[in-house]
């Protein structure tokens, strides 16, 4: 919920360091960080290990779709790319826990 509401809340400060904060990086770091707030409830009213691994497939995709972006626009590439490992590092954590509760 942290990582969600930081998007959400401070976009600009978030891109500084890997790219222009432009109106469409930041309101597209707003809708992620909505995405990410709605995932993290979901995920507090039903911690099953299915809502923790289709989480992880969610953040899986936006990896990708990431690195799509990144190939595409030689601009946001580095912002792309910056998103695809914290994108990629959920997907990961999200798989594990996902894995773990099944095993308990």
């Amino acid at each position: 919920m942290a990582w969600g509401s930081l998007l959400l809340l401070a976009p600009g400060a978030l891109l500084r360091p890997v790219g222009p904060p432009t109106p469409t990086a930041e309101a597209t770091l707003r809708v992620l960080g909505a995405r990410h707030l709605a995932q993290a409830a979901l995920t507090l009213r039903w911690p099953a290990s299915g809502v923790l691994v289709a989480g992880a497939a969610v953040d899986g995709l936006h990896a990708l779709t990431a690195l799509g972006l990144a190939a595409a626009d030689r601009r946001q590439r580095h912002a792309a790319l910056a998103d695809a490992a914290v994108a990629a590092v959920w997907a990961v954590l999200g798989a594990t826990t996902g894995r773990h509760e099944e095993e308990s």
